[in-house]
């Protein structure tokens, strides 16, 4: 099993609170790899490979990768929506991963998660004010002024009151994420998992969204945990970001540091990769093109991860630095090096154009 990384770093205290929210430390979720007649466990995939990160009042921690490298299970092993294998999820200073049915149920109401696809998360035969009012009904919330606080979520998201007697499938990719986020504000959450909510939208619609996401939490002081694989929408909307590759965090620092000075070599392939609205700066931009495909990760590389697919490595192996420990010790986060938090044996800040 994966040692957990190093302790997370606090935020600077001008910013959120320095008590966190939300504390996960060395979270693990295995999946059995099943095979034969009999589907016996001949193996496991380690989606996620001891995540540790802080997430605190009002802030907004994203989370970004490939497809695959375990940001998703990482939003849904802290909800307990999946339960985890080994670590533990703190919230508010409750363990979500031990928590009995009693103590979980009274954490639903203040951690609420909204799903990528809009369409697919919403009861089609179900009415806009159903599914709003469906957390409140199950909850007990919905006698004491149900049908007021249903319309005045509607107005929070841009909906109109009439909306409420229509189905999903009258409104727009756009409206049906709204509903959505209505819904998870229902009981009044203090921390939202947003697993992708704008990857199913136009580019058009998008910024509707994150803009509406960022009046929220202005207003309501929500704390967010975004996840999503377009790298210009978060650093939009994230206060500190998480780089995953192969169910760990590669690379976590503030929006300004991590897409300004990123030190690990993934990172700079990332964001290497992302356009830029001025076209001489996207012509003079060097850019990092990735070997190969991303290791099994029911049988990861020894060592660090992302040694097969690195860059830096063959840099320095034909310089002839040692790179030995790249393929025997597996680097745990540290800010030692960079000033932010990287988990590479030779990090090197690298400003981006």
């Amino acid at each position: 099993m994966t040692a957990p990384s190093s302790e997370p770093s606090a935020p600077p205290s001008s910013g959120p609170s320095a008590e966190p929210l939300l504390a996960v430390r060395g979270l693990v979720k295995e999946f059995p790899i099943r095979a034969g007649l009999f589907r016996r466990t001949v193996g496991a995939v380690q989606a996620v490979s001891g995540v540790s990160f802080d997430l605190h009042r009002g802030e907004t921690l994203g989370l970004v990768g490939e497809s695959g490298c375990g940001k998703s299970t990482t939003g849904r092993a802290v909800m307990r929506l999946i339960p985890a294998t080994a670590g533990s999820v703190v919230f508010d200073g409750v363990d979500v991963q031990r928590a009995g049915s009693s103590a979980l149920r009274a954490l639903r109401r203040r951690m609420q998660i909204v799903f990528q696809d809009p369409y697919a998360s919403l009861n089609p035969r179900m009415t806009v004010q159903a599914i709003v009012s469906e957390p409140l009904r199950i909850h007990g919330g919905w006698s004491d002024g149900g049908a007021e606080r249903v319309r005045d979520l509607l107005d929070l998201v841009g909906l109109r009151p009439e909306h409420a007697n229509r189905f999903p499938h009258e409104f727009s990719g756009g409206q049906r994420q709204r509903i959505g986020i209505a819904r998870a504000l229902a009981l009044d959450p203090d921390l939202l998992v947003l697993d992708e909510p704008v990857s199913a939208l136009d580019v058009s619609i998008q910024a509707g969204v994150v803009n509406l996401l960022e009046d929220i939490q202005d207003e309501l002081g929500l704390a967010y945990l975004f996840i999503a694989h377009d790298l210009s929408v978060v650093r939009h909307i994230s206060d500190r970001v998480g780089v995953m590759y192969l169910g760990k965090i590669v690379e976590l620092g503030t929006a300004d540091e991590l897409y300004d000075q990123p030190a690990h070599p993934y990172t700079q392939a990332l964001l290497s990769a992302v356009p830029l609205p001025d076209p001489r700066k996207q012509r003079e931009r060097q850019r990092i093109v990735l070997e190969g495909d991303p290791p099994n990760p029911a049988h990861p590389p020894s060592g660090c991860r992302f040694r097969t697919r690195c860059w830096r490595k063959l840099e320095l192996e034909a310089d002839g630095v040692d790179t030995s420990a790249c393929s025997e010790i597996d680097p745990l986060l540290s800010a030692d090096e960079v000033g932010h938090e990287v988990a590479c044996h030779f990090p090197k800040v690298r400003v981006m154009v």
